[in-house]
């Protein structure tokens, strides 16, 4: 029987201090935390490090340019990592995979809320900032 579940908002709202929600997911090539699939040269040849997706708005507010490295923090920590300039995600939103060590999105969300039916941590979802790194790759 099908039995439809009313949508939460997430534990951390944007505010002030972190303006932007970083949304967190897999990508084509990898599968979880990379352990496999990062092990397979031709994979690992076609994505072979973490990035952030930021909106070209967004970018431009925290003097990021494309491929150049940027340092995204939350109230848990802080991951750097190349940015990548796209429309794929919407001012106010970033994207990062869980798939890298190297840049570990599960540094920045939150475990204290769980979902209220699955009774899983909101791994997927939080408050952040960004700002552009002037260190080099």
């Amino acid at each position: 029987m099908f039995k439809a579940i009313k949508a939460q908002v997430q534990a951390e709202e944007p505010d002030a201090e972190y303006p932007l929600i970083l949304t967190t997911g897999r990508i084509l090539y990898h599968y979880h935390t990379g352990t496999m699939t990062r092990r397979s040269e031709p994979l690992n040849w076609r994505e072979s490090r973490g990035y952030v997706e930021v909106n070209e708005v967004d970018a431009a507010n925290a003097n990021i340019r494309d491929g150049g490295w940027m340092v995204v923090h939350s109230r848990r920590g802080e991951v750097r990592a190349q940015a990548r300039i796209t429309d794929r995600v919407a001012p106010g939103t970033i994207f990062l995979s869980f798939h890298w060590k190297e840049a570990p999105a599960n540094l920045l969300t939150q475990d204290h809320t769980l979902d209220p039916v699955a009774k899983i941590p909101e791994f997927k979802v939080c408050a952040v900032r960004i700002e552009g790194s002037g260190r080099g790759r």
